[in-house]
């Protein structure tokens, strides 16, 4: 892709109790899953009153360091309908404190409808006991979305979704 800068990529699956993390090789080609993230659920503000870097947003920050991320996808919930609602609301500002955090690495919203259910079949056709499934079912479901990203990027030669303005 000669129009878009070498480097990994990140997907980012907001849940309300666990992040899920997947990462990409520097080509973009295919998504593996990283690891799942603990979410902070209070913001705490700085004497300025802005929202203060979380130890979520930070662990992320540290992994796009490391693996000299040039895009991190965070997954934008919307109903069936495409409507949005308070989870959508919820990834939204989560996307925009990572993004001031991590810039210039832009961060991307990109829609995940349907991607926990995607990611319990896929565990399920991987011989994996529903049981088991919830260590690992963000990781699985941030998968598919940097994949989705990335086959965008592919079939686009642009970067997936919508920029999230830091």
């Amino acid at each position: 892709m000669p129009d878009l800068p070498r480097g990994a990529r990140l997907g980012v699956d907001v849940g309300k109790a666990r992040i899920g993390l997947a990462g990409s090789d520097p080509d973009g080609l295919v998504a593996t899953p990283v690891e799942t993230v603990a979410r902070v659920s209070a913001v705490p503000t700085t004497a300025e009153g802005d929202p203060a870097v979380t130890a979520d947003v930070a662990r992320i920050a540290a992994e796009v360091v490391e693996r000299f991320a040039a895009v991190v996808y965070v997954g934008l919930p919307r109903h069936l309908s495409g409507h949005e609602g308070a989870a959508t609301a919820d990834a939204r500002g989560f996307a925009t404190r990572l993004a001031r955090e991590i810039a210039p690495v832009p961060v991307h919203l990109v829609d995940e409808r349907m991607t926990t259910v995607a990611a319990h079949a896929q565990l399920r056709a991987a011989g994996r006991k529903t049981s088991q499934h919830r260590p690992v079912i963000d990781q699985a479901a941030a998968v598919i979305i940097l994949q989705h990203a990335l086959d965008v990027e592919r079939a686009t030669a642009g970067r997936a979704g919508e920029h999230v303005e830091p």
